[in-house]
């Protein structure tokens, strides 16, 4: 048997959420792929959480954005996001790098605010994305044990 295509293999990672959550999931990785059509995504359904990332190349450290799924949420991460300005205090979290926003839909991404800090995010990024490429989904680990992707009935 043939293994699974990324693709394929990404299908079923977001199945194992409710369908909302996983209708919330696909939306916003829409939008971040036509925001970002040259970034390549970088999964990894790991322990605590499923996530996407997007950056210029297959290494993590440059990831500029991922979206942060888990059974509770979705959010929007800026792995290079501390040092940002955000004067609407959009921004979520305390730690020295990744700061977060919470995603309640896929629209979420298209608020100016959040438009506007997702563009100074990209200038900054100690590796920018290239200007032009090829979209390309890479399956970086999945984690045999994993916390529920559902809430607790």
């Amino acid at each position: 048997m043939k293994a699974p295509t990324p693709e394929r293999q990404l299908a079923g990672f977001i199945a194992k959420f409710t369908p909302e959550m996983a209708k919330r999931i696909r939306a916003a990785r829409a939008k971040m792929r036509k925001r970002m059509p040259q970034a390549l995504e970088l999964v990894y359904d790991n322990y605590n959480f499923f996530v996407i990332g997007y950056g210029p190349s297959e290494k993590a450290g440059e990831a500029i954005f991922s979206l942060a799924a888990q059974a509770k949420g979705l959010s929007l991460c800026f792995l290079q996001g501390a040092g940002l300005p955000d004067p609407k205090r959009l921004l979520r979290g305390s730690g020295n790098v990744v700061r977060n926003i919470r995603l309640e839909s896929a629209e979420t991404l298209d608020l100016p605010e959040v438009v506007a800090l997702m563009g100074v995010a990209l200038k900054r990024a100690k590796t920018p994305l290239p200007s032009q490429g090829r979209h390309q989904l890479i399956i970086k680990s999945v984690s045999a044990k994993q916390r529920p992707r559902r809430p607790a009935e």
